[in-house]
């Protein structure tokens, strides 16, 4: 059985946005003529006529207008935009393309995320595209650079992708969930890591979000606005007991959530800070 493409026929103005990102422009992974064929022949298309000279961006919009009616075949083009793959010489190139292909292909309806390295598209609100709603948020570090052990780094940056998913699909509670599972085990490793004494006798395994947060703000190492609404966030993780939504008597919804992922991006950022200035 296969799924069916969240994709649907793309209006024309996307089209040449896209042909834009695939060719390169505005600082982005550039891609000469002939390497544009090539690119489409590795995203799956058969039949790919020959570079002929023409301006690159215009041959490409017209290869996809071309196959316009057929949502799979423009497909196969956004995965190969988000595949690792693409961008053995100049991987940092990744995320910028990724990003430039979401803010316009969210008003489709659909968004494009590349969690491990796979890249898929799935269906989202396209009320993403207003200013302030963006889930996935801007960090000025990676989650490595906060924490050594590698597992957990990684670990950690998956729970990430799956608030991304969470938020793009509307599991709002869910997603909130995610997120302060994610500030506990980034909280508690950068106890670990800069100054396990600060624990005392309490077991890492023990030890509660509402300390971690109360310990990292006493060391300095996030500000007393971002402890403030990180106890809010604290709040909304416990929803994972579905008693302690009822005793709230609320129930999360987008505008929640929004407020959520701003103290995320917070606490890394000034966490990534605070090694700075302590390195």
């Amino acid at each position: 059985m296969t799924l069916q493409s969240p994709l649907g026929v793309l209006d024309v103005n996307t089209l040449e946005e896209l042909s834009r990102v695939i060719s390169g422009d505005d600082h982005l992974y550039y891609r000469k003529g002939y390497e544009i064929a090539r690119f489409l022949e590795h995203a799956g298309w058969q039949r790919v006529p020959e570079y002929d000279g023409e301006y690159r961006r215009e041959w490409t919009l017209a290869r996809l207008t071309e196959r316009r009616e057929d949502p799979t075949e423009l497909e196969k083009v956004l995965l190969r935009l988000a595949d690792p793959r693409e961008y053995f010489d100049e991987p940092e190139q990744l995320p910028a393309v990724v990003s430039a292909v979401n803010a316009f292909l969210v008003h489709e309806g659909v968004r494009l995320e590349n969690p491990g390295g796979r890249p898929r598209l799935v269906a989202c609100d396209p009320s993403l595209a207003h200013p302030g709603s963006q889930g996935p948020v801007e960090l000025r570090a990676a989650m490595t650079d906060l924490i050594s052990d590698q597992q957990m780094a990684t670990l950690l940056q998956h729970r990430l992708d799956e608030a991304r998913t969470c938020y793009a699909n509307g599991a709002h509670v869910a997603a909130m969930i995610m997120l302060g599972s994610l500030l506990e085990g980034v909280l508690v490793h950068v106890v670990q890591e800069r100054d396990a004494s600060l624990l005392g006798r309490t077991s890492p395994d023990n030890v509660t979000l509402d300390t971690l947060i109360k310990t990292c703000h006493d060391a300095g190492w996030i500000g007393a606005d971002v402890q403030r609404f990180c106890h809010e966030l604290r709040k909304y993780r416990n929803f994972v007991h579905p008693r302690a939504e009822i005793r709230e008597a609320h129930t999360p919804d987008r505008d929640t959530l929004d407020m959520c992922w701003p103290v995320v991006n917070a606490v890394l950022n000034d966490l990534a800070d605070s090694q700075s200035e302590t390195a």
